[in-house]
């Protein structure tokens, strides 16, 4: 019940970030986690020929495989490895809670929503972001001009694709860059926009 309660705690903050695997996954990974943590200890009875961290054990790697399904590298953006990584340490409260070391479940059950909550906030005020933007233009120069404006603006580009979409379309620019707070991001869209020659796709 511990492992339940703290883990839908975690499980909340990514339901409410609209995330993959919210409320319910956090929960049921807790509550397998402790359920395995306690067989692990007295499902074996006192006996002296059974070790007693190996079903613990293969929790800490077994979690993984859940872990490696939120993860997506979509448009050159990998996306998910947080979510990932709470899924990894939800099962970590669940296995303390299991053990019935309350005081280090609901410890790491703060530092877990700090990790989540408050990091995540410093770094949208102070650090920088990676932005996507996909869009179409009519040649070749063009395309070379949109990758110097973004440089002009301040931007890290990460990585640029050009391909050719058809004859009558022309190419598509597929740029992703690193964004630091401040740069004039809706500046360069309407720069983009007053373009003729350019049509944005995306940016996200």
């Amino acid at each position: 019940m511990v492992a339940c309660v703290l883990a839908a705690v975690v499980g909340y903050d990514r339901e409410y970030r609209a995330k993959d695997a919210g409320l319910k996954t956090h929960f049921l990974v807790a509550l397998g986690s402790a359920l395995f943590m306690i067989i692990s200890r007295y499902g074996f009875g006192d006996s002296t020929q059974v070790d007693f961290s190996r079903v613990a054990a293969q929790v800490v790697s077994g979690i993984g495989f859940i872990g490696a399904g939120t993860i997506i590298f979509q448009k050159q953006i990998v996306r998910g490895l947080t979510t990932a990584s709470s899924l990894w340490a939800t099962s970590g409260i669940g296995m303390a809670a299991g053990a019935g070391l309350y005081a280090i479940a609901v410890s790491a059950t703060l530092l877990t929503l700090i990790g989540l909550e408050a990091f995540g906030y410093l770094l949208k005020k102070f650090g920088a972001r990676r932005i996507y933007i996909s869009v179409l233009v009519n040649n070749k120069q063009t395309a070379q001009r949109v990758y110097f404006d973004l440089k002009k603006v301040g931007y890290q580009i990460l990585s640029y694709e050009l391909s050719l979409v058809d004859k009558a379309d022309g190419y598509r620019v597929a740029i992703v860059v690193r964004s630091l707070v401040g740069n004039d991001e809706e500046g360069f869209i309407e720069v983009l926009h007053t373009n003729p020659d350019i049509t944005v796709e995306q940016v996200e």
